[in-house]
């Protein structure tokens, strides 16, 4: 994983808001380079343990409500790249052209099978694949969708130097965000005015301070509160 030079980057990216991330990630190659490979590594060994994980959820995803396995939602990745998330359809199907792009608490779009298996977030399992091939990688930004990119600041725009992640402490922290937005009217004005600014300062932090063993630490992280461990921003640090 090596940085395109800061000539090539996207217009978006090359401002003085994202220059000094950029110049303390170029001093880590060696550390991204790391990373990539044990993305690729981890990602195919778990994809062929996980496998008959992967078939019982298909089938019992089929047998609760119509519609099709994966839900295949637009992203964006590093770069600005857009692609299609996989992750395991935890709602009904054609969801988000029924509702908002983010999910409230008690959103009456989730099937049952759906609310089992976000609580164990067994609905991004199958992320692995997207890990596997570079759109993504364990650790980093959660890929956002398009419209809320669109509102990003300059400085945000950094997050953008690196593949979106299936964790990070941000994720974690605010892993039970849709109840911050339940009862709100506007609910993507809320997100953005609100929780993207929060989210953000986690993610903005972990690039500055990237290292390749801080990512593993937060893989940890990310194990012990899908088991009920309770982080909270005073016991975690982001440094």
């Amino acid at each position: 994983m090596i940085l395109k030079k800061w000539e090539a980057l996207p217009e978006e990216l090359r401002n003085d808001a994202v220059r000094p991330y950029y110049e303390a990630l170029q001093k880590k190659r060696f550390s991204l380079v790391c990373k990539r490979l044990f993305d690729i590594t981890v990602s195919a060994i778990l994809l062929l343990i996980l496998l008959p994980v992967f078939l019982i959820l298909a089938i019992a995803i089929k047998i609760d409500s119509p519609g099709p396995v994966f839900y295949r939602q637009v992203r964006v990745t590093q770069y600005g790249k857009r692609f299609r998330i996989f992750k395991f359809r935890s709602m009904v199907a054609n969801a988000d052209k029924i509702g908002t792009q983010v999910t409230v608490g008690n959103d009456s779009r989730i099937t049952r099978m759906g609310k089992l298996i976000r609580k164990c977030r067994l609905d991004e399992l199958c992320q692995l694949i997207d890990v596997l091939r570079g759109t993504m990688s364990f650790v980093g930004t959660r890929p956002e969708v398009p419209k809320y990119v669109e509102s990003y600041t300059p400085e945000m725009m950094t997050t953008l130097l690196l593949p979106a992640g299936v964790t990070s402490l941000a994720s974690i922290l605010y892993k039970d965000e849709d109840r911050l937005l339940e009862g709100a009217e506007d609910v993507d004005t809320v997100y953005i005015r609100d929780v993207l600014p929060g989210k953000m300062r986690y993610n903005l932090k972990a690039i500055e301070n990237f290292g390749f063993w801080k990512d593993i630490k937060t893989m940890f992280m990310t194990v012990f509160a899908v088991l009920g461990k309770e982080y909270r921003e005073e016991s975690t640090s982001v440094r």
